[in-house]
């Protein structure tokens, strides 16, 4: 009588042992995949591997044992079915083009970076399957309201997994399933890179106007407003119209512009009650993307002849002098139009 036998385990590496990198990977490890987190810092991957915490980034989260640390990109790398990229999108270039010798033949990579390549404009899947020569078809993205301290705690929540391929899409998504994280799939990796870059720009404005001491109504506006923005640059690029009221969309973007534990929505706090962008990134801590993703984005939008007055006031505000009051007043003085995404074009 023949024994049924189970599917070995995927084997992934996650390049980024900060809190978003090691709760994924603790993510992966929770849905039966083997799991090699890679990262610079060695006292934080000895951390891991001796007491299973990484203290620095997610201080009293016990990580699951099928989770070890290391600081070689090569035996991280070996043989790993699924590469998993959490760094900063800023440095993403220059991190990964010495790691393409070590990709296993047939990897599919996953970005979790949120933002658009300064200089060139490219979405970070771009940048990936540019720099390991990799088809855009082998390449996915995850995004939604996936604050990483509130995951690596399980609370439930759910995200999107995007690729041009559906089988990519189902065996990421397989790969990171568990009980208290739930991902959906789609091919809109347009319009899901784009939410998820953008929204980081509209939480800093949330934060500079909750800084500024303005009240719910003033959020309320902004986030709808914002949304507004990432929609309109999305459907100039060719994305779905549906992508922006899903979880990639306005799941995340309520969750980056409302949570604490938002780094943008902090810095912009930091900014709205006075400190300078150096002071806020240092009160701060880790990365807040949108502070240069805020550029990148408008050079993007003014490409493609969309009107993103938002985004515009946060890169004057945070890279250009302009006081935080006279933002508010610049968008409040805009010309009167209907309420509609493509009446601002």
């Amino acid at each position: 009588m023949s024994t049924a036998t189970s599917p070995s385990p995927v084997t992934a590496a996650v390049l980024g042992s900060g809190a978003w990198g090691t709760t994924f990977a603790a993510v992966l490890a929770d849905a039966g995949c083997e799991v090699r987190l890679w990262g610079r810092n060695a006292d934080v991957a000895a951390d891991i591997n001796a007491t299973r915490h990484n203290s620095p980034y997610l201080p009293g989260i016990e990580l699951p044992a099928r989770l070890t640390a290391t600081t070689d990109a090569a035996a991280a790398l070996a043989g790993a079915q699924l590469v998993v990229v959490a760094i900063p999108s800023q440095s993403a270039r220059a991190t990964l083009a010495p790691l393409r010798e070590h990709l296993a033949e047939g990897a599919v990579a996953v970005s979790l970076m949120k933002g658009v390549e300064l200089s060139t404009d490219r979405r970070m899947s771009e940048v990936v399957a540019e720099v390991w020569g990799l088809p855009l078809d082998k390449v996915a993205v995850v995004s939604g309201p996936n604050l990483a301290r509130e995951i690596a705690e399980h609370q439930p929540t759910a995200t999107v997994v995007s690729a041009t391929d559906p089988e990519t899409a189902r065996f990421v998504a397989a790969a990171c399933s568990s009980s208290y994280f739930r991902p959906y799939t789609n091919s809109d990796v347009v319009g899901v890179e784009l939410c998820g870059a953008v929204k980081n720009v509209i939480a800093l404005a949330v934060g500079i106007a909750q800084g500024r001491g303005f009240g719910y109504n003033t959020t309320a506006t902004v986030i709808t407003r914002g949304l507004v923005e990432i929609t309109r640059l999305g459907l100039a690029l060719g994305a779905d119209a549906e992508t922006f009221s899903g979880l990639a969309g306005m799941g995340d973007l309520v969750a980056t512009c409302t949570s604490p534990l938002s780094r943008n929505h902090t810095l912009g706090k930091h900014i709205g009650q006075g400190m300078s962008l150096d002071e806020a990134v240092a009160a701060t801590g880790g990365t807040a993307e949108g502070v240069k993703s805020c550029r990148s984005v408008l050079e993007l939008a003014q490409k493609v002849g969309v009107d993103m007055p938002i985004t515009a006031g946060v890169v004057a505000v945070l890279h250009e002098g302009m006081p935080v009051d006279d933002m508010a007043r610049g968008l409040l003085a805009r010309p009167q139009k209907s309420e509609g995404v493509t009446s601002g074009r």
